[in-house]
């Protein structure tokens, strides 16, 4: 089956949304954020860029629902009503036809529950809120998933440079993926410009550079560190927010991304993975949890049946697993 139409729709949505976010990490101002029930920081580019999104999808597919990472309960509160002026400020300089209570009904269109059967789209307005309030890396990640399987998949990264080689060059990314069809990357700048990405294809895992969270609440640093300790990596580890390490090892720019548990019981949201994980995968790398075993984004709003991510580029997938599952008998 084709989804030509799903993904023009997709890459536009992101697109907007990114020129959203971008605007507003510009000018940000601490009257733009707050912090949620769980202290999780979320800002006027969150709600802003979910609303856009899902006003677009919407339009287009009015028959599917969207599980999205945010919700409007807090912007109806009169004491978020200046926070919200300025989520309406923000999408009408991109979309002049949303008004207010538009904006709300879209953002609330994220709340669906997930599972194993029909087709639902994903967001993440921005993955990594905490990148984009430093003013470094971030992403707007939506996803296709149908019968429990992804399908699709569109990164828009705003910071990320379009040549990895020339980080001081253009900037903006927009990386995208269809099952089977391998996995693109245009500047955002001129989504025409679309060339194929691959991850590398390195067979030994002591060249392989690791990419892994800035925040050590998203992952645990001091076994990553001893994971490349038992590889034997002589390169040198970088650290970045957000979906863009998928996109990273999606171009070759690294080599393995981990996600390692930093508490018990946590569960791993779809949102923060689906797109990631397609580009991936069409790009030629491997995903699976830190037990191997393949995610599954049939279980609702999470991956509650997996434990943190392991995503390599196929050359070194296997012994990336070992070291994971070696380090973690040491750490028990």
């Amino acid at each position: 089956m084709s989804y030509d139409h799903e993904l023009s729709i997709a890459k536009e949505a992101v697109r907007q949304a990114s020129a959203l976010c971008a605007a507003a990490q510009a000018g940000l101002t601490s009257s733009e954020q707050m912090d949620k029930a769980d202290k999780s920081p979320v800002t006027v580019a969150d709600y802003g860029a979910q609303a856009l999104v899902l006003k677009i999808l919407g339009d287009s597919f009015p028959d599917d629902p969207a599980v999205g990472e945010e919700d409007a309960g807090d912007l109806r509160m009169d004491e978020n009503a200046a926070l919200f002026s300025k989520i309406v400020d923000y999408v009408q300089k991109v979309d002049p036809s949303m008004e207010a209570n538009a904006i709300l009904e879209s953002i609330d269109r994220g709340g669906h529950s997930g599972g194993a059967t029909g087709r639902f789209w994903t967001l993440d307005p921005i993955d990594g809120t905490k990148g984009f309030l430093r003013g470094q890396q971030y992403a707007v990640a939506l996803a296709l998933i149908i019968d429990g399987e992804v399908a699709l998949g569109v990164l828009g990264c705003p910071n990320l440079p379009v040549n990895p080689s020339d980080p001081d060059g253009e900037k903006g990314c927009l990386l995208y993926a269809v099952k089977d069809d391998g996995a693109f990357q245009a500047p955002l700048s001129d989504l025409s410009q679309a060339i194929p990405v691959a991850s590398d294809s390195i067979s030994e895992a002591s060249q392989a550079v690791f990419c892994e969270s800035v925040e050590s609440g998203h992952t645990a640093h001091g076994r990553s560190a001893r994971i490349g300790e038992l590889l034997k990596s002589q390169a040198t580890p970088f650290r970045m927010d957000s979906q863009c390490k998928y996109a990273a090892v999606s171009r070759g720019q690294a080599s393995i991304y981990l996600r390692l548990p930093t508490r018990p019981g946590y569960e791993e949201k779809i949102w923060d993975h689906a797109a990631g994980f397609i580009v991936l995968l069409e790009a030629g790398g491997k995903i699976s949890d830190t037990f191997g075993n393949p995610l599954d984004f049939s279980l609702g709003r999470t991956l509650r049946n997996n434990k943190g991510i392991v995503a390599t580029s196929a050359g070194v997938f296997e012994p990336v697993v070992e070291a994971v599952l070696q380090s973690a008998t040491e750490s028990a």
